[in-house]
C-alpha cells in the first residue's frame, strides 16, 4: 500500500488528534520499511497506536497486523489504546503481544511440524534448572563442578546466538566446553520428550519452522502485511532474523526504538539491528520523534549531555516545551548507610510537603544496594514496594500448583510430576522415583505413565506404589473432565482433590495460611480469566502466565516509594527519582574498565535513569562503601564528570573537573539556605573534623549485615546443612540473627555472621 496522507479527511481527523507534525508523520507513513526513533517521552506508544488505527481506518483487515512489544503490560496498552479509536470489534482482531506470546500462539499452531503438540510447556528459568538437575544426575556430573545456573545461562546465550548443541560441541575446546556440549544435547532432547519449550525455543523453534516448511513462512508472510516492533533496540539476534524472514514478502515494516536505551546486550539485545535498519532496508524512511512530553528542561539537558559522549549512536536533539524546573542535585555521602538515611529523609520531607508516596522512585545499579535502601525506609516507616522482585506467580505454592495444571494438559511434563508429586507429602521418596525414572528412560514413556504401571516397577507392597498409581488415576480423571466441563470448575475441584489446599489447612501456621490464601487467590484468577475469556482454554491461561515478566506483575498503584534497578525501571516515569550509588566499579560496572561498548550501554543506562524523572532528580554517591565484607574507598562516578554542570547543584562535594578545567556554576555546594536537605543539613559537618555522629554510631550494625545482601524469600547455601530458603532476619550487628529452612536439615537458627551463608 502506498504512503497515503490523510491529515485533510474528516473522516479520520480523530485519528491524528493531538498529535504533533513528526508523529503525524510517522501515523501516515503506512508503507514500506520505516525507522522511528523515539527518543525518551515522546509519546511512541501513542504513535504506534495511533499508527494502527489509521492503517486500519485504510480499509486493512485487523488481524493482517502484528504488533509486537516486550511486556504483556505494554502489549495490553496498546490494544487499550486501539480500541478506543477504532472500537473493539476492530481492535480484538490485531494480533499485538509480546514476542513469546505471539510466537507461542503461531507454535501451537504450527509446532506439530517440529514434533511437539499444541499443549506443550513453557519452562520458566526455575524449570529449566531443575531440569540440568535431573540431567547432571543422570550423566554422573557433580553441581559443584557444573553449577545448574551457570548451564543454563551458557545454553541459552548460545541459543540467543543461535548456536545449536551440535555447533557448540564443534567449538567447544576445553573438557568443561566438551561437557557442557554433552549436557546442551541432553538438554534439548529431554525437552521434546517432555513436550516442552524453554523461552529461548520459542524465538528459536521459530526460525526452524520457518527455515524447514516453506509453505508456513509463506502461509505467515501473506498473513501479516503489516509488522510494527516497539523497542526495537532490544531485540536480539533470534528475534530479528524471525522478524526479517516474516517481512520479506510486504516490506511494511516499522520498527521503533532508541538506541540511547538499549540496555540489554547482557540478555541478548544486539544494538546493531536498530544502528543497521538502513542496511537491511535501503529504502526505509527515518523520522525523528524529538519532542519530550515528560521530563523538565534541566532533566533533559542532563540526559543529553551524558548520552552526546557516546560515539555509537543515531544522533537526535531532544527538546521539550516544559518548564526549565528545578536542577539536578548531586549529594556526596560519607558511606552507603548515610546515603541511604539521606534518602529516607529526603523522601519524608517530601511526604510533609503534600508529594505522595507512589511518586518516589529510588532507582540503584545492582539488587544488592536496595538492603540498606530498605533498612532506611522501614526506619522512618515509608512504605515501599521492590519492583522486580519476587512475583506472586514466583512463589513456591503457586508454581507448585501450576505443575499440577500443566499435567492436566502436557502429561509428558516430566519436571511438574517431579515437582508436585510430594506437595502434599506422598511417600514418594528418592528411590522410589529413582525406579520410576529408570523405567520411564528404558520404556520410553512419561514418568506419569509409569505411575500407573505402579505394580511393574515397585515389586514392592507400600505407601509409594499406591500414591503413584493414585495420583496418575486423579490426573487422568480430571484430564477427561476438562474435555467436556467448566474448565474453571474442574481446575477447583482438582485442585482440592490433589490435596495442596488440605496440606497447607491442616500445617495452619500463619505462613501456610498465606500460601492457603495465595491458591485460593490463584483460583479465583483462573474463574475471573474464564469468565472474561469464554473461548478460551486452560493452556490459554497457563501460557499468560508461564510468559508474565516480574514488571508485569509489579503493582506501583498503591502509595508506596518504588524501589528498583535501572534496568526494571525502563518504560516507567515518576515525578521524583533518586537515582544512588554513581562511583566507580558500581555504576560504570567494573567490567566497562577498559571495553568501550560496556561503558556505553552503562551510559545508555545512566541515560535511562536520568529520563525517568518528570519534576524532580538527586543523584547520590558516596566516599566509602562496603564490598565483600571490607569498607573501600570509592571514586566518583565518570559519569558525574560528564553531566552538564551548568544544571546541577552539589550538596558535600565539589564537582569534578569538566573538560579539564573547573567549571564555575550556580550549583556550587548549596548555602545553608537550601530547604531540600535543611533538616539533616544541621547533622553533617561537611568540612571539620566530627564527634561519632548518627552515621558513625551505625557503622557497627550497617557493616554486619548479611554477605551479598540476603533477604528474607532468598536461596542460600551452607557449608554444611547444603541449600536452603532464608525465611527471617532479626537483630542487628554482632547479635544479627538468621532462620533458614535447609532442604534436607529443616529450620535452623543461627548467628548471621558465624553462619556464613552464600546467595544462590
Amino acid at each position: 500500500m502506498s504512503n497515503v496522507s490523510t491529515s485533510n479527511n474528516h473522516d479520520n481527523l480523530h485519528i491524528f488528534k493531538g498529535l504533533n507534525s513528526q508523529q503525524i508523520k510517522a501515523v501516515e507513513a503506512t508503507g514500506g520499511p520505516l525507522l522511528i526513533i523515539a527518543g525518551a517521552g515522546s509519546g511512541k506508544t501513542r504513535v504506534l497506536t495511533h499508527r494502527v488505527a489509521n492503517i486500519i481506518h485504510q480499509g486493512t483487515e485487523p488481524y493482517r497486523i502484528l504488533a509486537l512489544t516486550f511486556t504483556n503490560k505494554a502489549a495490553q496498552e496498546l490494544k487499550e489504546r486501539i480500541s478506543n479509536i477504532v472500537g473493539y470489534e476492530l481492535s480484538r482482531d490485531v494480533w499485538a503481544g509480546t514476542f513469546h506470546s505471539i510466537f507461542a500462539r503461531i507454535l501451537r499452531i504450527e509446532g506439530n511440524k517440529l514434533g511437539y503438540n499444541p499443549g506443550f510447556s513453557i519452562y520458566d528459568t526455575d524449570d529449566q534448572t531443575s531440569t540440568i538437575k535431573t540431567l547432571l544426575n543422570q550423566l554422573k556430573l557433580t553441581p559443584q563442578e557444573y553449577p545448574p545456573n551457570q548451564i543454563r545461562s551458557i545454553i541459552s546465550k548460545a541459543k540467543n546466538a543461535m548456536v545449536d548443541y551440535e555447533s557448540y560441541a564443534d567449538e567447544a575446546k576445553s573438557h568443561f566446553e566438551k561437557t557442557v556440549a554433552i549436557i546442551y544435547r541432553e538438554y534439548e532432547k529431554y525437552l521434546l520428550s517432555a513436550n516442552a519449550m524453554d523461552f529461548d525455543d520459542l524465538l528459536i523453534n521459530m526460525i526452524r519452522l520457518f527455515e524447514l516448511d516453506k509453505e508456513t513462512l509463506e502461509k505467515y508472510r501473506n498473513k501479516f502485511r503489516y509488522i510494527m516492533i516497539d523497542e526495537y533496540q532490544d531485540t536480539n539476534r533470534a528475534q530479528y532474523k524471525v522478524i526479517k524472514l516474516m517481512a520479506a514478502a510486504h516490506n511494511n515494516i516499522c520498527v521503533v526504538g532508541d538506541d540511547a536505551q538499549s540496555i540489554y546486550k547482557w540478555r541478548g539485545a544486539d544494538i546493531r539491528n536498530i544502528l543497521e535498519f538502513q542496511k537491511d532496508y535501503p529504502s526505509a524512511r527515518i523520522i525523528k520523534l524529538e519532542q519530550n512530553y515528560r521530563s523538565s528542561g534541566n532533566i533533559l539537558k542532563a540526559a543529553d549531555s551524558v548520552i552526546d559522549k557516546n560515539k555509537n549512536q543515531l544522533k537526535k536533539e531532544l527538546w521539550t516545551e516544559n518548564p526549565e524546573g528545578e536542577k539536578i542535585t548531586i549529594i556526596n555521602c560519607d558511606d552507603d548507610r548515610q546515603e541511604a538515611l539521606k534518602i529516607a529523609d529526603l523522601i519524608s520531607q517530601k511526604s510533609e510537603s503534600g508529594i505522595k508516596y507512589k511518586e518516589i522512585a529510588i532507582l540503584y545499579r545492582t539488587n544488592a544496594q536496595s538492603l540498606p535502601l530498605e533498612n532506611a525506609l522501614r526506619r522512618e516507616n515509608i512504605p515501599y514496594v521492590i519492583v522486580g522482585g519476587i512475583s506472586f506467580y514466583k512463589r513456591k505454592e503457586i508454581k507448585d500448583v501450576m505443575a499440577y495444571l500443566r499435567m492436566l494438559i502436557n502429561p509428558q511434563d516430566d519436571q511438574s510430576l517431579l515437582r508436585a508429586v510430594n506437595e502434599p507429602p506422598r511417600g514418594i521418596g528418592k528411590t522410589s522415583l529413582g525406579h520410576f525414572q529408570e523405567y520411564a528412560r528404558k520404556q520410553n514413556i512419561s514418568l506419569l505413565d509409569t505411575f500407573e504401571r505402579a505394580e511393574e516397577v515397585l515389586p514392592v507392597v507400600g505407601r509409594a506404589k499406591k500414591s503413584a498409581r493414585r495420583l496418575w488415576q486423579t490426573v487422568t480423571d480430571y484430564r477427561k473432565l476438562m474435555e467436556v466441563e467448566n474448565p474453571a470448575s474442574v481446575v477447583k475441584d482438582y485442585i482440592n482433590a490433589v490435596g495442596i489446599l488440605e496440606m497447607y489447612k491442616e500445617i495452619g501456621t500463619d505462613e501456610a495460611l498465606d500460601k492457603f490464601n495465595n491458591i485460593q487467590e490463584i483460583i479465583t484468577d483462573i474463574t475471573t480469566f474464564f469468565t472474561q475469556n469464554t473461548q478460551a482454554d486452560l493452556n490459554d491461561y497457563i501460557q499468560q502466565i508461564s510468559l508474565a515478566s516480574d514488571i508485569d506483575n509489579s503493582d506501583l498503584s498503591g502509595n508506596s516509594v518504588s524501589l528498583m534497578t535501572l534496568h526494571s525501571a525502563k518504560g516507567l516515569e515518576f515525578p521524583h527519582v533518586f537515582i544512588s550509588g554513581l562511583e566507580q566499579g558500581l555504576f560504570p560496572s567494573g567490567r566497562s574498565e577498559g571495553d568501550i561498548s560496556e561503558l556505553e550501554e552503562e551510559r545508555r543506562l545512566f541515560y535511562v535513569g536520568i529520563t525517568r524523572a518528570m519534576n524532580n532528580l538527586t543523584v547520590t554517591y558516596c566516599s566509602r562503601r562496603m564490598k565483600f565484607g571490607e569498607i573501600q574507598r570509592q571514586a566518583v562516578s565518570v559519569f558525574l564528570k560528564e553531566i552538564d554542570h551548568s544544571v546541577t547543584r552539589w550538596i558535600g562535594g565539589q564537582p569534578p573537573l569538566q573538560n579539564s578545567k573547573k567549571t564555575s556554576l550556580s550549583g556550587t555546594p548549596v548555602s545553608t539556605g537550601s530547604n531540600i536537605l535543611g533538616s539533616w543539613r544541621s547533622r553533617v559537618t561537611q568540612s571539620t573534623p566530627k564527634k561519632k555522629s548518627q552515621y558513625d554510631q551505625t557503622v557497627e550494625e550497617s557493616y554486619s549485615q548479611l554477605h551479598d545482601s540476603l533477604r528474607t524469600g532468598d536461596r542460600v547455601l551452607h557449608s554444611k546443612f547444603g541449600e536452603g530458603k532464608l525465611i527471617e532476619i532479626s537483630g542487628i550487628g554482632d547479635q544479627q540473627k538468621v532462620v533458614v529452612k535447609f532442604d534436607d536439615h529443616g529450620k535452623k537458627n543461627m548467628i548471621a555472621k558465624f553462619a556464613k551463608l552464600q546467595k544462590l
